[in-house]
């Protein structure tokens, strides 16, 4: 299975490889053509490979932050949080290399209340000052406890392009697929002070999967 995100990159890349494929049978000498071969191919199984999105089984509970994105969680931090929290922060940070599932899943239930898209550079992800200064989208979202729990998609150094199909006012459920970032960044996952987080520094985790932390709502 792929994501949806992706139909356009793939069937590009599919058609640049056999345009490139053709021209090189009249290519001399032969083995030159044959390079060119190999070299669409992995071209295109990297492609096909970096846009899977693999079934997950999500757990029942309510009462848990997910992690929304595959990769090593890079930071834990306390912060202030002024967006949305507005107030004491854990930051929990993951980065996605180009090898990582790139599909995001909403981390936890609840309603949409905060969403805004925000300019800027576009520093190597695992660079901490990403969090700040990079191009990203921001969510701040109200579990039904009436927690509030604060994410961001983060471009890096090759994510230039972030989707999301999640709007203002929805009502999300835990686990579900809500976008994308393209080839390498980060994520960040803000819970208040309350909440209890359940990974260290240096962990990998699994969008859908991992539980980066249990509201005790």
């Amino acid at each position: 299975m792929f994501a949806r995100e992706g139909y356009t990159s793939i069937f590009v890349t599919l058609i640049f490889a056999l345009i490139v494929s053709g021209i090189a049978r009249y290519i001399e000498p032969h083995w030159t053509a044959y390079l060119l071969y190999t070299a669409m191919a992995l071209l295109v199984a990297f492609i096909l490979y970096f846009f899977r999105d693999p079934d997950r089984e999500i757990t029942a509970d309510e009462n848990v932050v997910l992690s929304p994105a595959d990769g090593n969680i890079v930071q834990i931090k306390k912060v202030d949080e002024d967006r949305y929290i507005k107030g004491s922060a854990t930051q929990i940070s993951i980065f996605l290399s180009p090898l990582n599932v790139h599909v995001n899943r909403i981390p936890v239930a609840g309603m949409l209340e905060y969403l805004e898209y925000e300019p800027g550079m576009f520093l190597a992800a695992y660079d901490h000052r990403a969090s700040e200064l990079n191009e990203r989208a921001d969510f701040g979202v109200k579990h039904p406890s009436g927690t509030k729990i604060f994410f961001r998609q983060i471009t890096g150094l090759l994510a230039r392009r972030i989707v999301y199909h999640i709007e203002k006012g929805d009502k999300l459920e835990i686990g579900k697929r809500f976008g994308m970032m393209k080839f390498g960044s980060r994520m960040d996952i803000l819970v208040p002070p309350e909440v209890e987080v359940n990974v260290s520094e240096g962990e990998k985790a699994v969008a859908g999967k991992t539980i980066l932390a249990t509201i005790n709502p």
